[in-house]
Parts: structure tokens; sequence; C-alpha cells
């Protein structure tokens, strides 16, 4: 079976064929940015996942700890795809791009034409390559349905253990601990957070967390998990072994690109995109946690796996696939916030420099657990780290996206004061770097 393509009068194509894949962030922000340009055209959205709803995965380990019900992780109304005349294929994976025939390959052994594709097919969580992660009760966190297979097990569970000590893995932790269980986190690095903050700060953060209840394993990794009696039992490098009755790996997650295998898209460890959002063929474009861009602040081709990146980039990439490439990306930015048992983390861009050429400015009160570093690189800021007071993440993130100089308030920039109002003499400044923002940070 093959799905119709375009719609044509006398031979002639009188309206475009929009192909999504994927349905997350960047595929729902380019449904309503092709929507508001042209409100005639076919829209196709194919996705693996079977629920009818648009959901935030951001909001998951929310959901997971109980803070929020199911309907609280929507975040667009039941309608949406009514609303803009898009047919969703649900359930089914796009097994492989054909560019030269426009035309994809579905798991099902379909067939979809398009004119215009773009791949938001994001990213999967890396698994842990060691016996026995196959066993029930090992899962990961990545989409809602394994969400919901956890907490089909909670219940049945007092103790759980925690690989990875990164962002996935610590929402993990914190969400298993709110819900009663003792909560293990076994880190292969010296520290956790350890891909996004130094490790000064990173301490502060495990302190905290540990003197809240969550257990921290650091420098051990596991070897093999095992069922005894009904129990999970982790066995670590140092064979110490860790029983519990749920292990979640949160170790981060790797780009589904395969798809494109074979093809004449240009990959490297994601899809690779210009400033368009366009891949290495014309008509296919790529948005989210699979597309790979130059990174602001280091100026290399990177993937920045964040929500607010792959709206943006869903957004560019539906523009372009309208209006033909009238709309640039100004770039991805490394951007992470978390927050455990009330202390906020924020960080951005640049936050581990290694060489000289960086210049480093830190205001702190460990006593209170506020902390504030900013990284320079010729006056210019590259990254920052904030913890407990986070009131200017804003203002820095916009100076580090307009790569702003601020020589003349750079001995202002970490007063307790700061605000807005000191930014002033740098608009006046340099004008040029503060036109209308095509880039807002949004919120979903």
């Amino acid at each position: 079976m093959s799905y119709k393509s375009a719609k044509s009068s006398g031979g002639v194509k009188t309206e475009m064929k929009y192909l999504i894949i994927g349905l997350s962030a960047a595929g729902v922000s380019a449904i309503e940015s092709i929507r508001k340009l042209d409100k005639k055209s076919e829209i196709v959205v194919v996705t693996e996942e079977n629920y009818p709803y648009i959901y935030s995965r951001c909001l998951l380990s929310y959901y997971l700890a109980g803070d929020i019900p199911e309907e609280k992780i929507k975040y667009r109304e039941d309608n949406f795809f009514k609303e803009n005349n898009v047919e969703v294929i649900f359930g089914k994976k796009v097994e492989k791009v054909i560019p030269q025939r426009n035309l994809v390959v579905l798991s099902s052994g379909e067939t979809i034409s398009y004119d215009k594709v773009l791949i938001a097919t994001g990213a999967r969580s890396k698994m842990e390559e060691i016996p026995g992660v196959e066993q029930y009760g090992v899962f990961v966190l990545r989409n809602i349905k394994d969400a919901k297979n956890i907490m089909d097990i909670i219940p049945k569970c007092k103790e759980a253990v925690i690989l990875g000590g990164g962002l996935i893995g610590l929402r993990a932790a914190y969400a298993l601990f709110k819900r009663g269980m003792k909560v293990n986190v076994v880190v292969k690095s010296p520290h956790i957070l350890s891909q996004i903050v130094a490790k000064e700060e990173a301490e502060i953060i495990q302190s905290y967390v540990v003197s809240h209840g969550i257990n921290v394993l650091t420098n051990l990794a596991a070897k093999e998990i095992l069922s005894v009696g009904g129990n999970l039992i982790v066995v670590l490098e140092n064979n110490e072994k860790l029983s519990c009755q749920l292990v979640i790996i949160g170790k981060g997650v790797q780009p589904n690109i395969e798809l494109v295998k074979d093809t004449n898209v240009k990959t490297n460890y994601g899809i690779v995109v210009n400033e368009f959002m366009q891949t290495s063929v014309d008509n296919i474009y790529a948005a989210g946690d699979v597309a790979e861009y130059y990174d602001i602040t280091t100026n290399e081709y990177t993937i920045n796996a964040l929500w607010p990146n792959a709206v943006i980039q869903g957004k560019i990439a539906g523009i372009n696939m309208v209006e033909g490439n009238t709309k640039k990306y100004e770039g991805t930015l490394a951007n992470n916030s978390i927050d455990f048992f009330g202390l906020p983390l924020i960080s951005c861009g640049i936050t581990k420099p290694k060489t000289k050429e960086f210049e480093i400015l830190v205001k702190k009160d460990l006593r209170k657990n506020v902390y504030k570093k900013i990284v320079l690189k010729n006056n210019i800021i590259v990254g920052f780290v904030l913890i407990g007071k986070i009131e200017n993440a804003g203002i820095y993130r916009e100076l580090v996206r307009k790569q702003v100089d601020i020589s003349l308030i750079k001995h202002q920039i970490l007063d307790e004061n700061f605000d807005f109002s000191n930014i002033v003499p740098l608009i006046n400044q340099q004008k040029e770097k503060f036109k209308e923002k095509e880039y807002q940070e949004i919120i979903i």
C-alpha cells in the first residue's frame, strides 16, 4: 500500500505535500509554522508512538514522581490535528528514506510520497552494554510508554538503582525518591553532572541531594544485573551488590539517524543541517535531537538535545519548507536546568573551559548554596553556571546568544542587584546586536 501524493490538476501540482517524521517538540513546531503560511497543502505525520495526544517529554519525571497527572503533560489541545488539518499515522516507524524517489518506507511495508520532508525522529536512550539489561524491571525513561511501564511496577518496589548521574538519571532518581523508594545513583564519573558542570558546582548539588536522602556512588559502573528471588541485583565493578526491584538506565541519548543511512543525506553523529535546517538533500530538512548544527559558543557542529532548541529548529524548518529558505537559525546552544528539593541549577554554553584563553568570574556563598560563574572569551560571555540564585539566567543567556562585548559592565556582572537596566549601555554601544529577536526563549 502507498499513501497518496500531493494533489494535482492537469498534471501540474497545485499543492505541496509535507511529510513530518516524528511528533515531539520539533515536529509539532514545524506543523504550526507550515499551517501559518500554507493553509491548504497536505501535512502527513508518521510517529512510532501510539498515544493520540501531544505531550512534553520534559514533564515525564514530574509525572513519574506523582507531581502532575497525565492530563497535565499535554501541551496542545486534543483537537490539534483536526484544527490544523493534519493526517497522523500512529504506531509505525519510518524505516527508510529514499531521496531519489521522494519516498519513505514504513515498518509495515507501506510507502509514503512527499514533496518536502522534515526528519524530527529525535533520539533514543542509550542502553548499558552489560549482561542482564534485558531483565524485567530494567527500564529507560524517554517517552510516555516508558513512564507508564515504570509506574505499573512502582507499587511493588521499595528500592531502585539509577545507572547514570546526568540530568536524565538524576531526574529519575528524584522522581522515585518522591515515590518513597530508597534510591542509589551509580555514577562512572568522579561526580554527578560531569557533562554539564565542573567539579565544584557538581559537588554543591551532589552534597545537597545526598543530604536529602538519595545515595550517590561515584567512580563506579555496573558490570552485571542479576535476578535473584524476585529482586534485581546490580553488581558493581568493585563487586559491591545493590539489591532493588527497579533499575533505570540514564546514560544519555543517541540520535535516530538510521532511516537515512546509505543515502546522500549527510550524517555525522546526527543529521548535518545548514542554517536553514536543510540537509544535504534540498527537499529534506531535519530538526530537534536528530539535527546537528554549529554551537554558538564553540563554533563546532554538535547536537544540544534540548526542548527549546528543538522548538526553535522545528519552527524555522517549517517556515523554510514553505517559503524556500528565508529564515536562518542562529545556532544551537547548550542550556540545562534542574531543580532538586528546591535548589535550582542552570548551566549554559561553555562551563568547563580547558585553556587559558578563557576568563572565569566566580561569586559564591556555599553556606547558602549560592554559586555564580561566568565564563568569558575576549570579554564575551560564552557560558555560565547559576546555583541557588538564578534570576539573571535570561539576561546572561541573551548576552551569550548575541555575543555581546561586556567590557563596560564586566565589573557589575555578578552583583546582587544586576538586572536588565545594567545592559542599557551595551544596547546603546552595540545596537546591531539587539535587533528585534527572531529566536526567543519558548516555554511550553
